[in-house]
């Protein structure tokens, strides 16, 4: 029987392990830049904290400081609602524990999935397992993971601190927190005016997607993607548009079409009439 340890470490289909690389620290360089050397020669699989918030995208882990034990966002799919869990409940007296930002997912449940559109600020939070429900809120605060397809509420802008720790937008300006209720559980709120202990989450990302979102902002930079130029048919097949891919608009926008292309004719047929009232006084 052979007596090496099999891994614990949670990974996802499809992904390559590669092997660390050694690497020698520079003592002129500063803690930011060593840190993304580092993460440079890290696995693409490797849980990493974003320092910004385009950063944020892909398998996501979020955390909460929560005392006595810090808890993570997970996803019950049997019951189909969102629960926050203990990191430290398979914690042995053996096992020392380790510090928040050296958690790392345990089970797929706990894994997050976020998109967002290229150039918008918001993201879009869905579960890794399941059916694959967004995360949203209402207007009374009222947080869920049970809606298949994604709206406004189902919208998040993440704000990233200093500190590394990242706080949680809606479209009605309330942050994300997490909220005792009664019995003295914890739950998730969307309803709060600022942001304080319970507003504050660690967030850990792939370090795959944090190269990706580097080297997107970095075209971006370079004018090799252009973000300006837009137009309404495309946007609106982007941004999920109905009726088959077919341009909508309200009633108020084709009122105001209606009137800009009737001004524009009665303008075309003005030039014309003075045109030809020009050339008639030189016949």
């Amino acid at each position: 029987m052979s007596d090496k340890v099999r891994s614990t470490k949670l990974k996802f289909k499809g992904e390559k392990t590669k092997k660390k690389r050694k690497h020698e620290d520079d003592g002129d360089e500063g803690p930011s830049r060593r840190r993304r050397k580092e993460e440079d020669n890290e696995a693409s699989e490797t849980w990493v904290l974003p320092e910004e918030a385009h950063e944020i995208r892909g398998p996501t882990f979020i955390m909460h400081p929560s005392d006595p034990s810090p808890i993570c966002i997970t996803y019950d799919s049997t019951r189909g609602r969102i629960v926050l869990q203990s990191v430290d409940k398979d914690k042995t007296e053996d096992s020392p524990s380790p510090s928040i930002v050296e958690r790392t997912p345990t089970d797929v449940s706990q894994v997050w999935v976020v998109t967002r559109v290229a150039g918008s600020p918001t993201i879009n939070i869905r579960t890794g397992v399941g059916e694959g429900k967004f995360v949203s809120c209402d207007k009374h605060g009222l947080v869920s993971a049970d809606r298949e397809a994604r709206g406004p509420q189902e919208e998040w802008t993440p704000v990233v601190f200093p500190d590394g720790m990242v706080a949680f937008q809606n479209i009605y300006e309330k942050y994300l927190s997490v909220d005792e209720v009664a019995g003295g559980q914890l739950a998730l709120r969307g309803d709060s005016e600022e942001v304080g202990f319970g507003e504050r989450f660690w967030v850990k990302i792939q370090n795959k997607y944090k190269k990706e979102a580097h080297a997107e902002e970095r075209k971006r930079k370079d004018g090799l993607i252009d973000m300006s130029a837009v137009d309404e048919a495309s946007t609106n097949k982007i941004y999920q548009a109905w009726g088959a891919g077919k341009s909508i608009v309200s009633v108020e926008d084709k009122k105001e079409l209606k009137r800009a292309k009737k001004e524009g004719r009665l303008a075309e047929a003005l030039l014309d009439r003075r045109a030809k009232l020009k050339s008639d006084r030189f016949c």
